[in-house]
């Protein structure tokens, strides 16, 4: 290696150098469009047929790029896992039964590590899909299909480091994964499903009912309470508005911190007034079963702050904010 004063920083050649890099990894994968056929039909259809799991396991840069295939099949619907080929062989391929697939990558279809494991798989009546960079390698003629997932050269300018090929084997687990997606349907609620913690479960799994203010903590008067009870529930409860309701718990009417505002203008005394004679009626309402992406989508229509909870007997069970909507994260 050459010394770091001996570096020409040349910003030019360093863009040159890594538009090869690009150049290169692009063709990769490109390249293996021709090669789609029956095989990679063959393959889907093994793995939509597979009874278990997925199991995919490659050696060393192949087998980085095996786990991230692993984790995509697992998020996108198909159940998956990484096995260590070289744990494999000192017992972890008893995690593996023979109503499972196994992907098995490796660039040459020589690795050793790989190869160890292969009768025993084939002998239990596991299924093998092999994604090699040679067709008539000892893995791609073991395997029950065989998909080629290579590049003519590696984009290392040395030829030496897994470059393009394990961006081209990347690429071919994608398109794996994505084309189950497709074929089984898979929406994106069952996406959500499996990644709760992300900003799009936070939007579609979290219905209102999760995330209302509920019983003791829900600011409601009744008609005839005085406007002083009113401001009192709205100013201990926090949300800006109190409910007004029946003897049976139906839903009249609401009155909000800005109707408040409203009656001060027109300076009317508010300890004479009624719950009954300033409330607003038809107030903005939302069922508990709704998702909260909704009610967020309800009050930018509607221009308001805070919406009141009623079930379909139209009877008050919640009340929800736009601060309550930003502290569960779905805005």
């Amino acid at each position: 290696m050459k010394n770091p004063d001996q570096i020409t920083p040349d910003p030019a050649q360093y863009i040159i150098m890594a538009e090869r890099v690009l150049r290169a990894e692009a063709e990769a994968i490109d390249g293996l469009i021709p090669s789609l056929g029956d095989a990679f039909v063959n393959a889907i259809r093994l793995l939509l047929a597979c009874k278990g799991r997925v199991a995919v396991s490659g050696m060393g840069k192949s087998g980085h790029i095996g786990r991230k295939i692993a984790a995509t099949l697992a998020s996108t619907g198909t159940t998956s896992f990484f096995v260590h080929p070289g744990e494999a062989s000192h017992g972890d391929l008893g995690m593996i039964t023979p109503e499972d697939v196994a992907i098995l990558l490796s660039n040459s279809g020589e690795g050793p590590e790989i190869l160890t494991i292969v009768p025993t798989l084939k002998r239990m009546g596991t299924k093998l899909i092999a994604l090699t960079g040679n067709a008539e390698s000892t893995l791609a003629r073991q395997a029950d299909v065989h998909l080629y997932a290579g590049a003519k050269q590696e984009a290392c300018p040395l030829g030496l480091a897994p470059s393009a090929s394990t961006t081209a084997a990347l690429a071919m687990g994608d398109a794996l994964a994505l084309t189950l997606l497709e074929a089984r349907g898979f929406s994106v609620e069952d996406f959500a499903r499996s990644h709760p913690g992300g900003a799009l479960g936070r939007r579609l799994l979290i219905q209102v009912s999760d995330i209302m203010h509920t019983d003791d903590k829900l600011p409601i008067v009744s008609a005839t309470a005085p406007l002083t009870d009113v401001l009192y529930e709205m100013s201990s409860k926090g949300l800006g508005m109190t409910a007004i309701t029946d003897e049976e718990g139906h839903l009249l009417g609401v009155y909000t911190d800005g109707d408040l505002r409203r009656t001060m203008q027109k300076g009317e005394d508010i300890r004479h007034l009624t719950a009954q004679e300033v409330m607003k009626q038809s107030p903005h309402t939302i069922q508990p079963d709704r998702l909260a992406c909704e009610a967020v989508k309800y009050m930018q229509d509607h221009k308001v702050n805070g919406l009141l909870v009623i079930d379909t007997e139209s009877r008050l069970v919640g009340a929800l904010n736009m601060h309550d909507l930003f502290k569960a994260g779905v805005i």
